[in-house]
């Protein structure tokens, strides 16, 4: 009975230490979004002294316009989990590319509310991210196919050409690309 006290002890311990290994960690870059996992030696190990440039399209939506996009979060997440392992805010130099279904996720809060009866639960994660230094890119094309026009979309959102020639432009600026 004594060795299966010590066992059930010893299981509840090993259950504590790897639950407390699940802690969500707040982001030191943007604080009400992107938290993330501390990560304890991990094999591959990041490089905290170069610099870190990505630029993320985000084409997808989620389908209940009262929820935020966690494409979009990502960028947060990205910005956070290297911030919180040492990395500065200036190492660290993000893009998104935003088309397809996730158009209407960078709309104003006027706009959206036209739209969908609710304030864009976006909003103030792009302002978070765009005080970052995050530029946040809207293609143009599908701006046009939606009648979407500058004044509907968040002030920090840029307009380029295309997603297709943003992502091209940022990646010959050495920006590498992850699809979201």
């Amino acid at each position: 009975m004594k060795k299966l006290h010590i066992l059930t002890l010893a299981f509840i311990i090993n259950s504590v230490v790897v639950l407390g290994q699940n802690e969500r960690v707040k982001g030191a870059i943007i604080p009400d979004f992107g938290e993330t996992f501390k990560v304890e030696n991990p094999e591959i190990k990041t490089n905290t002294n170069s610099t870190l440039k990505v630029i993320f399209d985000v084409s997808k939506s989620p389908e209940n316009e009262t929820q935020i996009n966690n494409y979009l979060v990502t960028a947060a997440r990205f910005l956070n989990m290297h911030a919180n392992i040492g990395m500065k805010p200036n190492q660290l130099k993000v893009a998104i590319t935003v088309h397809g279904a996730a158009w209407k996720d960078i709309l104003n809060d006027s706009v959206y509310m036209e739209k969908y009866n609710s304030k864009n639960p976006n909003s103030a994660l792009l302002n978070q991210l765009n005080t970052a230094g995050v530029d946040i890119i809207m293609c143009g094309q599908t701006a046009a196919f939606r009648e979407v026009k500058k004044t509907d979309v968040n002030p920090n959102v840029k307009f380029a050409l295309s997603a297709m020639t943003a992502l091209l432009q940022y990646q010959n600026n050495d920006y590498k690309f992850i699809k979201f």
